[in-house]
C-alpha cells in the first residue's frame, strides 16, 4: 500500500514520507503538520520519543506499525490508536480522521 497516495486520496494537501528520524527532525513536525501517521520503528530507532513531542505539541497522531506490543503503545500512549500492519486503506484514514477528531474512532 502506498500510503501517501492514499492521504492524497483523501484530501491531504502536502505529504511527507520520512525513512528515519533524522529526516523527522528538521521538519519541525509540530509546526508544519496537521496529523502524523508514526510508525513504531523507524531506521531500526523507536519513535516513542519524537510521538511525546507529537503530542506535546498537540499534534494528532496514530500509530502503524508491524510491531504488535501494543501494551506499551496502551500504557503510554492512551488513546492513541495503533493501526497493526497489515492494514487496509480505510483502517488507517478512519483511525487518522478520529485523531483529528473527524470521525468516529470506530
Amino acid at each position: 500500500m502506498d500510503v501517501e497516495q492514499l492521504c492524497r486520496d483523501h484530501g491531504a494537501g502536502e505529504v511527507v514520507i520520512a525513512r528515519d528520524l533524522d529526516e523527522v527532525d528538521g521538519r519541525q513536525v509540530a509546526t508544519h503538520f496537521d496529523a502524523a501517521i508514526v510508525d513504531l520503528m523507524l531506521g531500526g530507532a523507536s519513535t516513542l520519543d519524537f510521538a511525546s513531542g507529537l503530542r506535546a505539541a498537540g499534534v494528532p497522531f496514530v500509530f502503524a506499525s508491524g510491531y504488535s506490543d501494543a501494551d506499551e503503545i496502551k500504557a503510554s500512549f492512551p488513546g492513541i490508536r495503533l493501526v497493526g500492519k497489515p492494514y487496509s486503506g480505510e483502517d488507517l484514514v478512519q483511525a487518522v480522521a478520529a485523531a483529528c477528531g473527524r470521525a468516529s474512532a470506530g
